[in-house]
């Protein structure tokens, strides 16, 4: 036990100095090297990128602009698909599929577009939505560009003309497990959360367990590197490149017409989402300790996948701008339409006809 009489408190150091010579026993000033602190680039927390207010606004009005092209743009293909009575091509219900897919997307910008600015406003119930949604539609898009892909190589390199009876239920089961897949792909967003960042703004990011972060997101990554890009990719450049070498062959004016579409499509995907693909690589590579780490290429990597990510979210409304520029058919068709609405005269839809009657293609009502 402690003495009660004993004081805790002492008036006099000066025996502990003298006992106790810092400055001699210890010499700190002799071993302590501040030059030997070196700051590891890889061992610290880099500063979030801020943008500048002008920049935000001019990505909130850039989303804006694609909300207001893409939703009546992709409703017009709609209509103009599913007003032909007959039964459609695969094309056809693939590329209609492809459009709603595209309105999904549109549908998220007025959130983002509202996000750039203020923050994330809407909570974590609708942040798990949206970007359930968001990823539904870029796994759903790639993977119907395969489909068109697939029966384009069908149809005209091995010349199978499928029963139209067996059309609508072949095509309609595709699509079906073209959304069951990429529902199930896109799964992993239900981790996004309305998160409080440091500066006090709210966004909805991701928001997995500290413990096992790094090991979720290196998975999820994988899995949409491989199964969102690379092997879609993969397969749509092989089908494309033994299609065109066999048109090239037949000198089909007709077919060689129908493809110009297609191709197109896959090349507005291929423009709008490869810049996004390659940052988010690099991303998952910084993350991995795979590539040089510093705050440098971290924010130069967060910047690229801002940008691309933005460059992305325009391909919602490029398929109907392509529809209206390289498909003569659907122009007709869209004209036929407009007649029946009473929006155009018979003189219109007469010239349209013609311009089309000698290079239509009978298997698709768009190309």
């Amino acid at each position: 036990m402690t003495d009660p009489n004993t004081s805790f408190f002492i008036d006099d150091f000066g025996d502990f100095y003298t006992e106790y010579n810092i400055s001699e026993e210890m010499n700190y000033t002799d071993n302590l090297n501040l030059t030997d602190f070196v700051v590891d680039e890889r061992t610290h927390l880099c500063d979030p990128v801020v943008y500048a207010s002008v920049v935000n606004i001019a990505a909130c009005v850039f989303y804006v602009l694609i909300f207001v092209v893409a939703l009546p743009g992709n409703l017009i293909v709609g209509l103009v698909i599913g007003s032909k009575r007959r039964v459609l091509s695969p094309s056809d219900i693939y590329l209609f599929h492809l459009m709603v897919a595209d309105i999904l997307l549109a549908l998220c910008l007025p959130f983002y577009a509202t996000s750039v600015v203020r923050g994330w406003l809407f909570g974590d119930a609708v942040c798990k939505l949206i970007s359930m949604m968001r990823e539904v539609s870029f796994y759903s898009s790639i993977l119907f560009l395969v489909c068109i892909s697939v029966d384009r190589y069908q149809v005209i390199v091995r010349a199978m003309e499928v029963r139209k009876g067996t059309w609508r239920w072949g095509s309609c089961s595709v699509c079906l497990s073209v959304w069951a897949l990429g529902l199930v792909l896109s799964l992993p967003a239900l981790y996004n959360e309305a998160v409080l960042q440091a500066s006090g703004e709210t966004t909805c990011a991701e928001r997995y367990d500290p413990e096992s972060a790094d090991e979720w997101r290196l998975a999820t990554r994988v899995l949409r590197h491989l199964l969102g890009f690379l092997l879609p990719l993969a397969v749509m450049l092989g089908c494309y490149g033994v299609t065109v070498a066999r048109l090239m062959r037949t000198h089909s004016f007709r077919r060689q017409r129908a493809m110009r579409v297609i191709v197109a499509v896959v090349a507005a995907f291929l423009l709008c989402w490869s810049p996004y693909h390659v940052a988010l690589m690099a991303d998952t590579l910084l993350r991995a300790k795979a590539l040089a780490h510093g705050c440098p290429a971290r924010t130069a990597v967060d910047v690229a996948m801002f940008a691309t990510h933005s460059l992305g979210l325009l391909h919602c409304c490029i398929n109907p701008v392509l529809y209206a520029f390289v498909g003569q058919k659907f122009r007709s068709n869209l004209t036929q339409l407009l007649y029946k609405k009473g929006v155009l005269d018979r003189a219109s839809v007469s010239r349209a006809s013609r311009s089309t009657s000698q290079t239509s293609d009978h298997t698709s009502t768009v190309l």
